[in-house]
């Protein structure tokens, strides 16, 4: 299912993190001792990962449980605010802690600085589109929580979608002799082409691209663009988009806006796991 966490990313950071066992946990804490935790969010924002922070758990305890008292893509306004009780071996919830958080708090990020720019496009009609800048290992996390976070998932990678990028263009001598290449070796399959100049946007509508990618347009030849096209082909504004600038890009007419900024640098949201003082 969308932003379920494949068991080697899984068994991958819980290696990295507990190696050959937790040694301040299994000193302190009993074999047979079972307790919950709150997980508490500390500042606003919008909630995603609780599914997949129970993943870990879950590898560590498999008859742990988890109460939700908050689902994806809620917005936390009032924190701090518990949005989850789990109840496992205290052992599974102190070892699993540090990496069920890092997956809860950089979902919970990267969906809360999606719904900051979601908010600032609404009602213009754009696409807000996320791109392949994700953590490696982490794509299908970092999408659903662009999903969460009120964005829209772009391709999933190399081999579900076509994107003629600056450097194709350049091996295959132009914008026109990448478009027929493609369109011989993947007859019928949606052809979209990155271009950085109106010249090259008159090469890649005469070649039939179906999506255009405008990159690093300033507004007025995103609006130059989008006359040009006159609805023709798809476009999609994209590089240094950021929230001072989005709504301006948005208002030029182009059909989606992409933004990396989404996953390849997010701010973790403020996030901890909580155990009474009572359960030890």
């Amino acid at each position: 299912m969308p932003g379920s966490v494949p068991d080697s990313v899984i068994a991958r950071a819980l290696a990295e993190d507990v190696g050959s066992g937790d040694v301040t946990t299994d000193a302190i804490v009993p074999p047979n001792l079972r307790g919950s935790a709150d997980v508490v969010v500390r500042e606003a924002g919008v909630i995603c990962g609780l599914d997949q922070a129970f993943a870990v758990l879950l590898e560590l305890d498999p008859t742990a449980r988890i109460e939700l008292l908050a689902q994806d893509g809620d917005r936390i306004e009032h924190p701090p605010q518990v949005v989850a009780r789990l109840h496992a071996s205290l052992r599974a919830l102190l070892t699993g802690e540090r990496t069920a958080l890092n997956l809860l708090q950089r979902m919970s990020g990267i969906a809360t600085t999606t719904r900051r720019y979601a908010d600032l496009v609404a009602g213009t009609g754009v696409q807000l589109l996320d791109t392949r800048k994700t953590a490696p290992g982490l794509r299908a996390l970092d999408k659903h929580a662009v999903a969460c976070g009120g964005g829209t998932n772009h391709r999933a990678g190399l081999h579900d979608a076509v994107l003629i990028k600056d450097n194709h263009v350049a091996v295959a001598g132009g914008v026109p002799a990448a478009v027929e290449r493609v369109r011989l070796g993947h007859p019928g399959r949606p052809v979209e082409v990155e271009v950085d100049t109106l010249d090259q946007l008159q090469q890649a509508l005469a070649a039939g691209a179906d999506v255009i990618l405008l990159d690093n347009m300033p507004p007025a030849q995103l609006r130059r663009a989008v006359a040009t096209t006159a609805g023709r082909a798809r476009l999609e504004a994209s590089g240094g988009i950021t929230t001072d600038t989005i709504r301006e890009v948005a208002e030029t007419g182009v059909d989606a806006i992409s933004v990396g900024a989404l996953t390849h640098s997010v701010r973790a949201l403020d996030i901890a796991l909580e155990v009474p003082p009572s359960a030890s």
